[in-house]
């Protein structure tokens, strides 16, 4: 899987595009800055829009080739990002780190989807908020009539609305599974049925 991520990044081109997820944008602009953790976050789209606000931005993924577009991104704009060459496994952070936690496309196996993102939760502080978007199970049928808009073939990597009960002490601002029009670089083009969560940790 490693070997797919560093063929897909190691292209010229940004694969899902430089400018940051609608939904990421809309949720985080009505939040205050503060520090910020870009889950699987690629190639720095959403990262780099964070730091560009203001927010202390740190990022994981385990592909070279992201992490290094990641910065030709922040070069670009000015900003810094704390990028860490890693899987989710071999990161550490303190317990309650972060103001906000951001899962953008980020698709684990289900088998492991409520530890890692447990994993994930205990690095947000309580007030802290939490920002999903993930291809939802109805996206399947989107996916093989248009190829191009992308997402897992395996319907366990795909999300349902029970998303938000992965999370304890959680308030939810917004849920929802939409249908959306995807227009994010080369590999996201096209309708999509998506989940999206917008919440906050219990303080």
């Amino acid at each position: 899987m490693k070997s797919f991520w560093e063929q897909r990044y190691g292209q010229k081109e940004y694969a899902y595009g430089t400018e940051p997820n609608q939904y990421f944008k809309e949720a985080l602009d009505t939040l205050t800055p503060g520090k910020i953790l870009m889950a699987a976050e690629g190639e720095g789209r959403n990262a780099v829009y964070a730091a560009t606000q203001g927010w202390e931005v740190a990022a994981y993924d385990w592909s070279e080739n992201a992490q290094r577009k990641a910065h030709k991104l922040a070069s670009k704009y000015g900003v810094q990002i704390e990028y860490h060459l890693a899987s989710l496994n071999e990161l550490h952070f303190q317990e309650h780190t972060f103001d906000a936690l951001a899962l953008i496309y980020v698709h684990f196996p289900e088998q492991i989807r409520l530890q890692n993102h447990q994993k994930l939760y205990q690095w947000l502080k309580p007030g802290g908020h939490l920002i999903i978007e993930a291809f939802s199970k109805s996206h399947l049928s989107f996916s093989k009539k248009n190829p191009a808009v992308g997402g897992p073939k395996e319907l366990s990597q795909l999300y349902s609305l029970d998303v938000g009960e992965d999370f304890e002490n959680i308030s939810i601002i917004k849920l929802t599974e939409d249908k959306i029009q995807l227009n994010e670089g080369i590999y996201h083009q096209g309708q999509a049925q998506v989940i999206r969560l917008f919440a906050s940790k219990h303080i």
